[in-house]
This record gives C-alpha cells, sequence and structure tokens, in this order.
C-alpha cells in the first residue's frame, strides 16, 4: 500500500492559504449588500460608537473609499479622518456614507 505524502508546510504554504479576517469582511461585504446592513445594525446594538465607526469604515472599504468620497462629497483623506478610531464624524458625514454605499439610516421603538 503506497503511503500519503504529506504537503508541505513552509511558510509559503501556510501564506497562500491564510487571508486575514478584515480582508475577508471587506470582500464578503463587497459581494452581498445586504450583508453591509446587517453588520451596521450588529454594531450599532453593541452600543459603543468606537464599534460603530470601524463598522462604517469597512462598509466603506468594501465599496471603495475613493467613490464613498465623492458620492459623500468629501475629501478622502477627510473620510479616513472621519473615520479613524479618534474620529468624530458630522451627522451629516455619516448620512453622506451611508446614502453612499446605498443605506439609509432607520429608528425604530426598543
Amino acid at each position: 500500500m503506497a503511503r500519503a505524502r504529506k504537503p508541505k508546510q513552509g511558510p509559503a504554504a501556510r501564506q497562500a492559504l491564510t487571508v486575514s479576517h478584515r480582508e475577508r469582511l471587506v470582500a464578503e461585504l463587497r459581494a452581498d449588500p445586504a450583508l453591509a446592513a446587517a453588520y451596521l445594525n450588529a454594531a450599532a446594538e453593541d452600543g459603543d460608537p468606537r464599534v460603530y465607526l470601524v463598522a462604517l469604515r469597512t462598509v466603506a472599504e468594501a465599496e471603495g473609499m475613493a467613490k464613498v468620497a465623492k458620492a459623500a462629497g468629501v475629501p478622502r483623506e477627510s473620510l479616513y479622518r472621519a473615520l479613524s478610531p479618534s474620529g468624530n464624524p458630522r451627522f451629516a458625514t455619516l448620512h453622506a456614507i451611508l446614502r453612499a454605499a446605498g443605506l439609509r439610516l432607520a429608528v425604530e421603538r426598543a
């Protein structure tokens, strides 16, 4: 009976199979626009504005930061700054980013 060969275990073999969580999330959001709404709703339920900003930045990256910035009417650098961990975007900026991503803000009774 022939013995099965083990696949090569070097760093190059592992690197080819490895994808960062963020890269995978951006790819999934890009492929499924409805997922972006669910992702942002889940981030909003967390109650921490920093979590929501990170989620919004991820959605903007999935849409393409340059495209979102242009549609939102803000410079790309300002968009990166507004969505940074220390950012504090205005409501108008948040609204424009959501609109550029094909989303809208909704409020519902708890």
